[in-house]
């Protein structure tokens, strides 16, 4: 096995797309080093990101946020306008792993993972955050729900590397809220998981994002749960049509966290509770 550390992006993107064998990128390192000590992988190839000045830190912009892919999710939950912001992205950032993870796990890598259950998924697709991807090509930009394609499986196309993750500047009046399910309180993958997005004018609901985290084979946009509150103020009946458009969207498989009806039915709840968190940061009541 060969280790690079390239300290530029486009070097990166090069040594990923000259490799024949098995390559593979080094953020955190909290997925892919359990993989290799598990003999679940061979690499011929590592390429460590980490010495690149552009994957790393939170910056703050005109138009929002960048969030370097080698950025560990504890240097997020540190960042106060970034939590003020955006705090369920925060959220499901600091689900991921223990204190010890946390220290060097990356939203990025959790992403690339691509593991149905990805806690930092659900709400960045809400936040309609994009990755800035470098490859042999140049560079481009992709919304964050075109990059998993299903469990284990990427868009990215050879020698492309993600080098950040940006979310937009959050509108006046608006939140968004991330919760999940799972069978212990802490260190565990998500049986179900929901991240809602709301935007208010004078206490109703003119916007609205919702995603669902561990149902399917990818995260899973729900429109006609946004729909199903836009135009009211989270009363009883919307937040009915929202958990019920929510179970229509579910194609969870059976295994020991949960049946398929467990999750569908902890996919409703979910909806329901972070879509009254999040409208309760927007300033709704």
């Amino acid at each position: 096995m060969r280790y690079e550390a390239p300290t530029t992006t486009k070097e990166a993107a090069a040594l990923l797309a000259a490799e024949k064998g098995n390559a593979y990128v080094l953020a955190g390192g909290t997925d892919l080093l359990v993989r290799l000590r598990s003999d679940l992988i061979e690499p011929d190839l590592v390429v460590d990101i980490k010495h690149i000045a552009a994957t790393q830190g939170i910056k703050k912009t005109a138009t929002g946020f960048r969030i370097g892919a080698s950025t560990p999710c504890a240097v997020m939950g540190e960042d106060a306008a970034l939590k003020k912001a955006w705090p369920g992205v925060v959220e499901g950032a600091n689900l991921i792993g223990s204190d010890q993870i946390q220290g060097r796990c990356t939203v990025v890598g959790n992403l690339c993972n691509a593991s149905p259950a990805a806690d930092s998924v659900p709400a960045m697709v809400t936040a309609n955050a994009k990755v800035a991807i470098v490859g042999p090509n140049g560079r481009r930009t992709a919304a964050i729900d075109k990059i998993v394609t299903g469990p284990g499986s990427l868009s990215l196309a050879k020698g492309e590397v993600i080098e950040a993750v940006t979310l937009p500047k959050q509108a006046p009046r608006s939140a968004d809220a991330y919760l999940r399910f799972t069978p212990r309180t802490e260190m565990d993958i998500a049986v179900c998981s929901a991240a809602v997005w709301v935007s208010l004018n004078r206490g109703v609901v003119k916007d609205a994002r919702v995603a669902l985290g561990a149902v399917a084979p990818t995260v899973v946009k729900v429109p006609a749960a946004a729909k199903a509150i836009i135009g009211t103020k989270l009363d009883d009946d919307a937040l009915a049509a929202l958990a019920a458009a929510c179970e229509a969207a579910c194609n969870p498989i059976d295994d020991k966290r949960g049946t398929v009806e467990y999750r569908t039915e902890v996919a409703g709840v979910l909806a329901r509770r972070a879509a009254k968190i999040a409208f309760s940061r927007a300033g709704g009541k």
